[in-house]
């Protein structure tokens, strides 16, 4: 493995160093480099072939992965074996996603907690770190294949909205495909790059970033001071998209063809076809009048229909798409209101997405601003483009820009399992201030020790521990009831203050730690090389520590909860009940993952029954003024 060239002051990589940009994106990734010879940031593709990727994980029946087109070739056959829009789940608990639960066409676990998101394979489990892995890995091979060299660094791209935990897991992402992040920059901020904004020392403007893609819209308002981008403000609708506007056009067709959605549905062949052929009328009428198509004889269950003719036009197409792109600009509307301007503070508009090359959405985005747009840079390419200025910039190539201190290893505390929960990353600018809330995890628990860690491996044992303290006098309350936030915070000299305060009672507790540069080039590097090495094995024993953790919490709540409502709960119940726990704790003092969220899983389809029932009995017996419950 090649070693690692850093410059422990700045952190920046010697120039001999290829790092990447990667835009990870929802519905299609894509991987740019700077051109050695040009020095232009270029979208890497094979030969005549496209420069994107779509997102879409497929698992055979030995559970062996494949990643893009050739996935995406089984979304109609196989779809409870492929995954789609991994990015929506990054970072999410199924509280998060249940609403949206049916737009998935896999199993996204439901274990009623506010633990992360699992999918379900058969018998497999994928948290979206492990699906966006296989993305990354398969954008990391096809760079190396088509650069004849090893990629082992990268800069990745995330939305503005995205918040620690989703940004966190995009980094395990990364390391996990074997990539060393060096920094994740927000979408906004690459697709300005990519139009040279911001680069110049005393560029001064304000920004808006129109971000249509196939399955996502957002709007950020950016502020450029002297090479810093400030996210003034975001907004949007993570379930609007190019593909609504495909699915308005099947609509229109299938009025006129005398067909219901319902028949569609049951023809999955007719449904995907359509599909097709409505995503090529949009594009087809961003430079034409009319689009016309005649589709074959067509069987449906009770019918044959003849031959069909489909015709649209660019003023129906319009007609049709309006309402969305009105929703799209009153997210602009509502961006430029939370941040505190008018669309005349607006010096640039730039578009991103594959969407914003529909002319009437170019129109609208145009009229709203009162100026011209600028796309002038590939629309889906764009944001890919200005990841690989940034990972210029940080290679150390790029002599003007001002590369500002950072932190060479990332900063974290130990969690349950002896796991260590990143606050600040590696290469995070300084200063830089983050908080997170704990909890307890035992009823009445006094005290909770905090123990700062600094490394980038899963476990804090092979990490370097700079400090601890503990803090106590947290009134007795039952587990989870607690909030404990915990704030990281680096100065401009490097000194670290880590504050610890139980938010309900005010206990309050904190340490200094100086600068924890104390390490040699070479013991940081290898470190670096070390987190990337072990990423697989690290972060198996994580989610293998994780899956433990929540098999135990949920005997322990099972355990109180059947002591609590045993008159609620026939004998049969209570011996599946007992039956599943007895499975489960089976299944904590054995090594696989997957055989202890299956069974985590059985125990939760087993108490769902009556857990419903007491809660009805709860709320009935609350509403009669008497509460059975406590």
């Amino acid at each position: 493995m090649a070693k690692i060239s850093i410059n422990i002051a700045t952190g920046s990589l010697q120039q001999a160093e290829m790092i990447v940009g990667i835009d990870l994106g929802t519905t299609n990734s894509l991987v740019a480099i700077i051109h050695p010879e040009t020095k232009k940031p270029v979208a890497l593709k094979e030969h005549d072939s496209s420069s994107l990727v779509p997102s879409i994980v497929h698992f055979d029946e030995y559970g062996n992965a494949s990643v893009g087109e050739v996935a995406k070739g089984f979304l109609e056959t196989e779809p409870q074996n492929t995954i789609f829009s991994a990015k929506r789940l990054m970072g999410k608990s199924y509280n998060d996603v249940k609403n949206n639960a049916g737009f998935f066409t896999y199993k996204v676990i439901d274990d009623n907690t506010e633990s992360l998101v699992k999918v379900q394979v058969g018998n497999q489990f994928y948290s979206p770190i492990d699906l966006s892995s296989f993305i990354l890995k398969e954008l990391k091979q096809r760079a190396e294949h088509i650069l004849k060299t090893p990629v082992t660094k990268a800069v990745i791209t995330v939305p503005a909205y995205f918040n620690d935990a989703q940004r966190q897991a995009t980094r395990d992402a990364g390391k996990l495909a074997g990539l060393d992040v060096l920094r994740i920059i927000n979408e906004p901020t690459a697709a300005s790059l990519a139009y040279g904004l911001g680069l110049e020392k005393d560029d001064e403007r304000t920004i808006a970033v129109y971000d249509l893609g196939g399955g996502t819209f957002d709007v950020s308002i950016l502020k450029i001071t002297n090479g810093i981008f400030e996210v003034l403000s975001t907004n949007g609708d993570t379930y609007l998209g190019g593909d609504d506007f495909d699915r308005l056009i099947i609509q229109h067709w299938l009025k006129e063809i005398g067909l219901t959605e319902e028949e569609l549905h049951t023809n999955k062949q007719l449904a995907q076809t359509l599909r097709l052929i409505a995503e090529e009328a949009k594009k087809h009428l961003s430079s034409n009048e009319v689009f016309e198509f005649t589709l074959p004889e067509l069987t449906t269950n009770d019918s044959r229909l003849s031959t069909a003719s489909l015709r649209l036009t660019t003023y129906d197409f319009n007609l049709l798409i309006a309402p969305l792109i009105e929703k799209t600009i009153t997210s602009c509307s509502n961006a430029l209101k939370d941040a505190g301007l008018t669309t005349t503070d607006i010096d640039t508009i730039v578009m991103v997405g594959g969407s914003t090359r529909v002319p009437a959405v170019k129109n609208a985005v145009s009229t709203f601003f009162g100026k011209p747009v600028n796309d002038s840079v590939n629309p889906d390419e764009v944001v890919a483009l200005g990841a690989a200025v940034q990972a210029d910039i940080l290679a150390g190539n790029n002599k003007d820009f001002l590369l500002l201190d950072i932190t060479p290893l990332s900063l974290g505390l130990e969690t349950m399992g002896g796991l260590m929960d990143v606050l600040i990353p590696r290469n995070s600018k300084i200063p830089t201030k983050v908080g997170r809330q704990y909890t307890t995890y035992q009823d009445g628990q006094s005290g909770m020790r905090i123990s700062v860690f600094q490394g980038e491996r899963d476990l804090v044992k092979d990490n370097r521990k700079l400090a601890e303290f503990n803090l106590t006098g947290i009134p007795g309350m039952p587990a989870g009831l607690p909030k404990v936030e915990v704030n990281f915070l680096i100065n401009a000299d490097g000194i670290l203050v880590v504050t610890a305060k139980e938010l309900r009672s005010g206990v309050q507790q904190s340490i200094e730690v100086k600068p924890q540069y104390g390490l040699t080039d070479a013991e940081v590097e290898q470190m670096l090389l070390d987190s990337i090495t072990h990423a697989k094995d690290d972060i198996q024993t994580r989610a293998l520590v994780e899956a433990r953790t929540e098999g135990e919490q949920i005997l322990t709540v099972t355990e109180k909860f059947l002591t609590k409502n045993a008159s609620l709960i026939s004998k049969d119940e209570m011996l599946a009940t007992a039956n599943a726990m007895q499975a489960l704790q089976l299944a904590i003092t054995m090594e696989d993952k997957n055989l202890i969220q299956t069974k985590t899983e059985e125990l939760n389809e087993v108490t769902r029954p009556f857990a419903e029932r007491a809660m009805d009995a709860a709320i009935s017996g609350a509403m009669k003024g008497q509460n059975i419950m406590g």
